[in-house]
């Protein structure tokens, strides 16, 4: 499965890789993440009935939540088929054209997602610093605009690096470490001046990413400066709960991507393992968390998630 000879990239196939040294286990590991797709997907699916069903959830904050729902499953949906047809042992092999719609799709939802999560945090600045004049500046249509603004942003950030990998030649190995395609693992079989690759992603990660989470930071400078004004303690923590689970998605976001980040580019020769398991933390851990995060800290989707478990109930 090596290739000694150059060869166009539009031609190629690539292979995918499992979790190395455990093939023989692969059909067992597909089960715990069987269940981990299926409670990403049915979680998500959930909020996004949920907020659209309740008229009392038509509001900025639940519109932003439905948001972050389906930048999740974009983010982990595209990998899927690739992976489960290596760990059925169905086929390792992936057109580099599917590998190419795969690897844009995967990082264009990625940095959706944390364009999403800057909105909720000016979200909950409004909210929290300017109550009153809340569902004046945040309207649907502004919601509509924000989240369309974020997809575009993410895809054009993404065309330049897949128009290079186009015309890259590959002639060095051509198994990639994961069981989906990532630009980082791409480029590094490709026998051609990476350098622009390597830079322009580095600096589109640390622009977009930057960009997000400095907005991020600034938004809860101000959040905290608002509620510290609170006179009341219990009035303090009610509004700082409502950032709670935010701030856990911002976590469960950017924690897992800057470690996938340093770890393609600072420790290439660790082991294959590392790279696999921070590669599937890094998609399957927001979109499992999330749901589950904001079902026990939100009480109106909390209520929502029991009345689709139980409707003779209520």
């Amino acid at each position: 499965m090596t290739s000694s000879n150059s060869s166009n990239s539009l031609s190629s196939t690539f292979y995918l890789t499992g979790i190395p040294g455990y093939e023989e286990f692969h059909h067992w590991i597909s089960i715990p993440f069987c269940l981990l797709y299926f409670v990403g997907i049915m979680g998500n699916c959930a909020i996004l009935h949920i907020v659209r069903t309740d008229p009392r959830l038509h509001q900025p904050m639940y519109y932003f939540l439905a948001l972050l729902s389906l930048t999740d499953m974009g983010m982990s949906m595209p990998t899927m088929i690739s992976l489960f047809r290596v760990l059925w042992s169905i086929s390792r092999e992936i057109q580099f054209e599917v590998c190419v719609i795969q690897m844009f799709l995967i990082h264009t939802f990625s940095f959706t997602e944390s364009s999403v999560l800057l909105a909720m945090a000016l979200d909950r600045y409004v909210a929290i610093c300017h109550p009153l004049r809340y569902a004046t500046i945040l309207t649907p249509r502004l919601i509509i605009k924000i989240g369309v603004a974020a997809l575009l942003r993410s895809a054009f950030a993404m065309i330049p690096l897949l128009v290079r990998l186009a015309y890259f030649p590959f002639c060095r190995s051509h198994i990639l470490s994961h069981s989906y395609c990532l630009h980082q693992d791409i480029i590094h079989l490709a026998c051609a001046d990476i350098r622009f690759n390597v830079i322009y992603g580095l600096m589109v990660i640390t622009v977009l990413w930057g960009m997000d989470s400095l907005g991020i930071f600034v938004s809860y400078v101000f959040i905290l400066r608002s509620v510290l004004s609170i006179a009341s303690r219990e009035g303090r923590l009610k509004a700082l709960n409502t950032c709670a689970s935010h701030i856990c998605a911002v976590l469960i976001l950017y924690v897992p991507m800057i470690g996938l980040s340093m770890v393609h580019r600072f420790a290439k020769h660790s082991s294959p393992l590392i790279h696999v398991f921070m590669g599937h933390i890094y998609l399957l851990i927001p979109p499992v968390l999330n749901p589950i995060i904001y079902s026990v800290k939100t009480k109106q989707i909390r209520l929502g998630v029991i009345r689709l478990l139980l409707p003779s109930k209520h």
